[in-house]
């Protein structure tokens, strides 16, 4: 028993320096790369980088910093750094196995940063999802969605699959559809919807608003209503005109038509 104490007191007396620098070397490393990393934002702010850029690359100067900062205190702890590293080439390929998912969305991140189909604040959609570009990381990409929630989109499936984005452009066009009965006058029709859109402040003028008539229904005429619109008054203008058109129709004495259900008594 005696013998195991002497040992342990050796072992402490060996080994608590290099913990205790370990230690001091972990925690003003950290403090270090936090400095470096907000340097880093600063500078890159300052010469008009990206924003989704500067956010990236944060992140990889951050990864990088860190994993140099654990080789350190290993090696301080007294493990040998060629041993470590022959360790980590071993398991590499174990590693590499296990996180395809990973160093593929990895690979999705820095394609997404080259290409730049997409930045943040953009309007998008994405593997069945909508939503507005709020980060960019090195791994996965998040979206708030138009209700409000968040999304977390892997990179690589990001990359890999079809974006639509809604903001490039900076305009939308509103697709609706409008039925009338087919005893109103089409003429009449076309200037009670035309107005709707030219009365609207959100609805452009250039690219200018369209109304055409679409189909021959079974039992409506239906229009093809097309206002053009800045990208963020999309809805405010689909739902404004929707409601106007019922509203002008109504007054005009047009009827949109809706099915009717007639009960026969025997």
């Amino acid at each position: 028993m005696e013998k195991y104490i002497e040992n342990l007191k050796e072992l402490v007396v060996q080994y608590t320096p290099k913990i205790l620098v370990a230690l001091a070397i972990l925690i003003i490393g950290l403090f270090a790369i936090n400095i470096i990393v907000k340097t880093s934002k600063k500078l890159m702010k300052k010469r008009g980088v990206d924003l989704t850029l500067q956010k990236f690359l944060g992140d990889l100067i951050s990864w990088s910093l860190k994993i140099l900062l654990f080789i350190t205190v290993i090696a301080k702890l007294g493990v040998e750094t060629a041993s470590f590293a022959a360790i980590i080439a071993a398991a590499g390929l174990a590693v590499g196995l296990a996180l395809q998912g990973s160093l593929a969305n990895f690979a999705g991140g820095v394609l997404i940063m080259i290409f730049k189909p997409i930045k943040l604040g953009d309007l998008i959609e994405a593997q069945g999802e909508v939503g507005v570009v709020k980060e960019i990381e090195i791994f996965t990409t998040k979206l708030t969605g138009l209700s409000n929630k968040e999304i977390i989109i892997p990179n690589g499936t990001l990359s890999n699959g079809n974006i639509v984005n809604y903001s490039t452009e900076g305009t939308r066009r509103v697709d609706l559809t409008i039925g009338v009965d087919y005893a109103a006058d089409i003429k009449q029709t076309k200037e009670v919807l035309m107005n709707v859109l030219t009365s609207n402040p959100k609805v452009l003028k250039d690219p200018a608003p369209a109304v055409t008539v679409a189909e021959l229904a079974d039992s409506s005429v239906n229009f093809a209503v097309r206002p053009w619109c800045k990208t963020e008054h999309y809805w405010d203008v689909y739902f404004e005109v929707t409601e106007n058109v019922k509203l002008e129709l109504d007054k005009a004495g047009i009827e949109i038509p809706y099915p009717h259900q007639v009960n026969v008594k025997k």
